[in-house]
């Protein structure tokens, strides 16, 4: 199995740490964020990576080289010009993703202990597109899914922007997306959108012909997003 660790964003939330550095080597008890999800996907035997990388891209690739990929095979995709965003970034990464097998693409500024095995064995019983970690925690943006775990639509909770008519279901449950998915290489062969585009968007035009499930996640969760996340995550994660 093989994964993808989107590194590349300007991590505005984490300044002033991002000025001079990406949020990808922000430091959690002596550790950054990118390690410890290498190590962290290690844990489930996915050693085969790909990390996209822009903002002081040259110092994500410097530690890779430095450290031997802490022990995975890490390949780098270079976004030189802008940031694609996560959509973007994993469709410029596809040659390395392609195969029969699912893979996991899971954002760089988030700590988990998610039983990624339990959830890999739920995507193939159900076989969906895409099977999407998620809580029911509190956030100001919610996928929306059905009463069989189907992906039905995205809502914004601050601004009432609800996208796709299926979120006006009122059997839908809202959930918190916990930044990690599985996903069936055949999406490549679907996706319409190019350049920068977020995975919401895909996701929210395929629901409608493919199924895109949730896996609610009930372990530990951090999005260390802001300085003071990193507090929360050295608390949570020795």
């Amino acid at each position: 199995m093989k994964g993808m660790i989107l590194a590349a964003g300007l991590g505005t939330r984490l300044k002033p740490w991002t000025d001079n550095h990406p949020k990808a080597l922000a430091v959690v008890n002596g550790k950054s964020l990118l390690q410890r999800n290498v190590e962290y996907l290690q844990q489930f035997n996915i050693r085969e990576l790909v990390v996209n990388v822009h903002h002081f891209a040259s110092q994500i690739i410097d530690q890779i080289e430095k450290n031997e990929g802490w022990g995975s095979d890490i390949r780098i995709s270079v976004e030189t010009t802008e940031v694609l965003e996560t959509g973007g970034g994993l469709l410029k990464a596809a040659a390395f993703l392609t195969g029969d097998a699912p893979f996991v693409l899971m954002n760089v500024d988030i700590l988990t202990d998610l039983d990624l095995k339990s959830m890999l064995d739920y995507h193939q019983e159900y076989l969906p597109l895409a099977t999407l970690a998620t809580s029911h925690r509190k956030t100001s943006r919610y996928f929306l899914f059905d009463e069989d775990n189907n992906l039905a639509g995205w809502k914004n909770v601050t601004t009432g922007e609800i996208k796709n008519a299926g979120a006006l279901n009122t059997n839908v449950t809202p959930k918190a997306f916990s930044g990690i998915h599985l996903i069936d290489p055949k999406i490549f062969g679907l996706i319409k959108q190019t350049g920068k585009f977020s995975m919401v968007d895909v996701y929210l035009d395929l629901m409608i012909s493919h199924s895109i499930k949730c896996f609610d996640d009930a372990g530990r969760f951090v999005d260390v997003g802001m300085p003071e996340s990193i507090t929360l995550a050295e608390k949570m994660f020795v």
